[in-house]
């Protein structure tokens, strides 16, 4: 299989798009912050072995999930091929930048650790709110990930490849855990792209390699290219 770039990059891109969200899923379920104090710095130092798990979960889910983005943009070859760019873009760079921001959760919980949670907070509050930490790898960039992707998935349908529910399910689970205050209702938010980009990954994988292969005999009229 690393020998063949066709078999390959399918069997990989089908595989992270079943991995990948559910490692996310996992991780807010195993988070002690979703069910405990919504202080970070509190929360964490209940349980540091969960902590600790649910940031490598999180880390491992977001930097899979960029790779993954790379398979769903092959699948936009034929149609809604600007879309697709320009979405996939945004979603490589903002999981990117969500999976560095996870340095943080540590140093949450050594500061709830040696400080009472009003300092602890007071001191990460002045770290993060600094310039560079702000414009450099929060905003607006932390917010591409949860953006991009529903709008590739829309991509991906426009493209013919899914059925509109996918981009619907995926929109209504990550859109709409940012409408919950971060605890156990985002449980259900973030558990349903589990199940719709898991059945794209599925019809990847079984899509054989030639159709895989077919994306890229792409017509390079001008009118292929406007779609």
């Amino acid at each position: 299989m690393f020998n063949d770039h066709v078999t390959f990059r399918r069997v990989t891109a089908g595989t992270l798009l079943v991995v990948a969200p559910l490692l996310q899923a996992v991780a807010v379920v195993v988070d002690p912050g979703t069910w405990g104090d919504d202080r970070e710095a509190v929360s964490f130092g209940d349980n540091p072995a969960l902590a600790q798990t649910q940031s490598v979960l999180y880390h491992w889910s977001w930097m899979l999930m960029a790779v993954a983005v790379i398979g769903l943009m092959h699948l936009t070859r034929r149609r809604a091929t600007r879309l697709g760019h320009v979405s996939g873009v945004l979603a490589v760079i903002g999981y990117l930048q969500l999976s560095g921001l996870l340095l943080i959760d540590p140093v949450e919980w050594y500061l709830g650790r040696h400080n009472s949670p009003e300092e602890a907070q007071r001191i990460l509050d002045e770290m993060l709110n600094l310039p560079g930490v702000t414009f450099g790898f929060q905003m607006p960039w932390m917010f591409f990930g949860f953006v991009g992707l529903p709008l590739l998935t829309v991509a991906v349908w426009r493209a013919g490849f899914v059925g509109w529910w996918v981009p619907l399910v995926v929109a209504a689970g990550y859109l709409g855990g940012f409408l919950v205050e971060y605890g156990p209702l985002t449980v259900p938010f973030w558990t349903a792209p589990v199940v719709a980009l898991g059945w794209t990954g599925v019809r990847v994988l079984r899509m054989g390699d030639d159709a895989w292969a077919g994306y890229y005999q792409v017509s390079r009229s001008p009118e292929s290219s406007l779609r």
